[in-house]
């Protein structure tokens, strides 16, 4: 009787175990995908993610930080996969070892907003440097991320060719805002500034006040996007084969249909650019 009851227990015991051991089985099948916040913002992922979910059973948790720090994350192996917009963090990323190889997935462009009055009569204007030079000589106020995000560098790399230092000009009409492209943008609304913006957020973005786009177009303000498996030799842990099959897809017909077919206001936000 003891060895017939024990036997039921250890009998109980196990189917109560079973159903846990499958759900952790489950809750494994995901990646971790350190991305920028305009592929956030923009609510891009929001419209494709599910449906490479749906497919493969694989859940997809994006991290979505400026580049920089999406970058630091994936370095420190506390993400999959890499999908950013600073081309050459991106290459530095995988000659350093971090990552496996970067494939092109879409592009869009930056442009400048600024205040209807347009104070810096830029207007227009094709050539974004010279544009930013007659806003920084006019003192006119421009907000800027100053996050380290693929936005700020691109940003901070435009006024390196203008010749001038803003890092000085902190404070005065130059504004760090410390925050995402949606932060930023709020905080341009509310004091009449120019800033960089990219289009997806841009165009998704709803608080716009007296703002208009003043200055797009030259191809200095092309913004690609690339994505990266985060290198298994470097950390073991990341799921190498989960991460590939999102590669595989968002470069694939289908995942580059969908990002063709991402419009807000019947307007497209990304260009898919993936090589076949």
């Amino acid at each position: 009787m003891v060895k017939k009851r024990t036997f039921q227990a250890l009998l109980i015991g196990l189917v109560a175990v079973m159903p846990l051991a499958s759900t952790s089985v489950a809750a494994d099948k995901f990646i971790t995908i350190a991305s920028t916040t305009s592929t956030a913002n923009s609510g891009l992922f929001d419209a494709i993610l599910p449906v490479f979910e749906e497919k493969t059973g694989i859940e997809p948790r994006v991290i979505a930080v400026g580049t920089g720090q999406a970058i630091r994350q994936a370095k420190n192996g506390d993400a999959d996969v890499l999908f950013v917009h600073h081309r050459a963090s991106e290459d530095a990323f995988v000659s350093e070892g971090f990552g496996v190889k970067r494939f092109d997935v879409m592009y869009n462009d930056f442009l400048i907003a600024g205040p209807k009055s347009d104070p810096a009569k830029v207007h227009g204007l094709k050539d974004v440097v010279a544009s930013m030079r007659k806003i920084a000589e006019g003192q006119k106020p421009f907000v800027s991320r100053g996050d380290d995000s693929g936005t700020h560098k691109k940003e901070l790399g435009l006024w390196k060719k203008t010749g001038i230092d803003v890092k000085s000009q902190s404070g005065t009409w130059y504004r760090e805002s410390g925050s995402g492209m949606g932060g930023t943008l709020n905080t341009a609304a509310g004091m009449n500034a120019y800033v960089l913006a990219d289009r997806g957020t841009w165009l998704s973005f709803k608080n716009r006040g007296d703002l208009v786009v003043q200055i797009e177009g030259d191809p200095r303000l092309f913004n690609p996007y690339g994505v990266i498996l985060v290198d298994p030799k470097r950390h073991p842990h990341v799921k190498a084969e989960l991460g590939q099959m999102f590669i595989d897809w968002i470069i694939s017909p289908e995942g580059q249909r969908l990002i063709g077919e991402f419009t807000i206001d019947g307007k497209g936000l990304f260009v898919p650019n993936a090589k076949g």
